[in-house]
């Protein structure tokens, strides 16, 4: 019996010397992309040369509140627990791929009772059998080898899906946060100016009464007044929704934010550094992860290639049975055999052939795919750099506009109450500085938003590893 099983595991183990020196199909080669040598020059001046700090790119803005979202919705966020079990799916599947380079060994074994007929000699007892069955593929063409190569960019095109989504996450956090910030802060706008029109409005009555204006000022103050109000509940309701979105950010149930963030202070997050570092275009190729998506996903296509060109070769593959039978508690009959076995696909209709053709099609749709993502990250970089820097421009002219408007207000209204001018003036001005403040506060809330869109177009959020080798 030891000698059987000796020699069943000495033969078993040799092959794994002939398991396979050749992979049909392409080698995957990254590909080379040209990229610009730098950004556009119309906003180079708003950023200064130098790498980016982007793994904690949100700590420029100083918001404590801010910051404990980043991290709450780093644990909590469902969709990043669902890419994270993405990776645990691909990195099984792997070892399911890898499996194959291994034989199937099946143990077996029965017992039944057996009564014999006089012409056989007479025997009433058991019947025991017991073995073992291998079935051993040797990988000569490659193709578990190629299958494996396709599952390990697999997996690594999910840890980068991972990654792209920390990207997005932080990058949805900061905007509905400053979305927040930035709607209290219109919203303090319209009462303030409903408050100083409802003094306007009393005025208007007050000089009604005294029989100095007619009673079209008193209306017009009142539709002032009116108009204004009913500005607020929208912006109330926009609120609403941003927080209610920051909650399922972080994985909390709508309104779970609610009363935190109403009750602290509503200033618009700016950055408290100067200017930004921009880094070169090339970095983006080892920086944002849909970019090492998209490139994973190409080195698994074509790896999938050579997996399939492989069916067009013969399949060698080494059965083994080792197997005992017995009578009773005696000794019982051993037997074994050994033998390869050739399968070759002679004839298909052209059905592997076919495959071959369709997983290269495919390789060359995934080196579209790349090549096409890497043209929307310049785009995306390119528009929220120039977007940051003209809204910068915009929000100089915006704060002396609102500065004018809430000085021409006070002069009219000092006109007014000396009958020097009519109050279609006042009316016009009280307009224009809610306007104004309303327009304001929207560029300033744009100017961080700009600020978050630069980092999340240059891939901020996490950092790669040193010995990456995507570079």
């Amino acid at each position: 019996m030891k000698k059987h099983l000796v020699s069943f595991l000495l033969v078993g183990s040799g092959i794994v010397l002939l398991n396979g020196c050749i992979s049909v199909g392409p080698d995957y080669e990254q590909p080379e992309t040209p990229m610009p040598d730098a950004w556009h020059e119309a906003v180079q001046e708003e950023f200064e040369s130098g790498d980016p700090d982007l793994q904690t790119w949100w700590t420029v803005f100083g918001d404590e509140t801010l910051n404990g979202l980043i991290t709450k919705a780093s644990t909590n966020n469902l969709t990043l627990k669902t890419a994270a079990a993405r990776i645990e799916q691909a990195a099984a599947l792997r070892g399911v791929s890898a499996s194959q380079y291994w034989p199937d060994i099946v143990a077996g074994g029965a017992a039944s009772a057996v009564k014999t007929t006089p012409v056989q000699g007479d025997y009433e007892g058991g019947l025991y059998q017991a073995g073992l069955s291998m079935a051993w593929e040797l990988d000569l063409w490659g193709r578990v080898r190629r299958s494996v190569e396709s599952a390990d960019a697999t997996l690594q095109a999910s840890i980068e899906n991972y990654r792209d989504i920390l990207v997005v996450l932080y990058a949805d956090i900061a905007r509905n946060y400053i979305d927040v910030r930035t709607l209290q802060a219109r919203i303090t706008f319209a009462e303030n100016n409903l408050k100083a029109q409802l003094k306007t409005m009393t005025l208007t009555k007050n000089r009604f009464d005294s029989g100095l204006v007619p009673a079209l000022d008193v209306s017009q103050s009142q539709l002032n007044r009116f108009r204004t109000e009913s500005q607020i509940p929208p912006l109330k309701q926009s609120l609403i929704e941003a927080i209610n979105r920051l909650s399922v950010l972080t994985g909390d149930m709508p309104y779970a934010l609610l009363q935190e963030l109403e009750t602290q202070d509503s200033k618009i997050p700016r950055s408290t550094g100067k200017q930004i570092a921009r880094g070169l275009p090339a970095d983006l190729l080892r920086q944002r992860p849909d970019i090492r998506r998209a490139e994973r996903e190409l080195a698994s296509q074509n790896a999938k290639i050579g997996a399939t060109q492989a069916e067009l070769y013969p399949t060698l593959t080494l059965p083994g049975t080792l197997s005992v039978q017995s009578l009773g508690s005696g000794g019982g009959d051993v037997t074994d055999g050994f033998g390869p076995q050739l399968r070759w696909n002679i004839f298909n209709g052209k059905r592997i052939r076919s495959q071959v053709a369709a997983e290269e099609a495919g390789t060359k749709a995934a080196l579209y795919v790349y090549e096409q993502t890497i043209l929307l990250a310049l785009e995306e970089v390119e528009d929220s750099m120039a977007a940051y820097a003209n809204e910068q421009d915009r929000v100089v002219s915006l704060e002396a506009a609102a500065v004018a408007a809430e000085k021409s207000v006070a002069l009219v209204t000092e006109l007014y109450k000396s009958g020097l001018t009519d109050f279609q003036n006042v009316l016009n001005m009280e307009q224009a500085l809610l306007v104004q403040q309303d327009a304001l506060a929207s560029s300033r809330g744009l100017i961080s938003l700009d600020l978050v869109g630069i980092y999340k177009s240059l891939g901020g959020g996490w950092a790669p590893p040193e010995e990456d080798s995507t570079e």
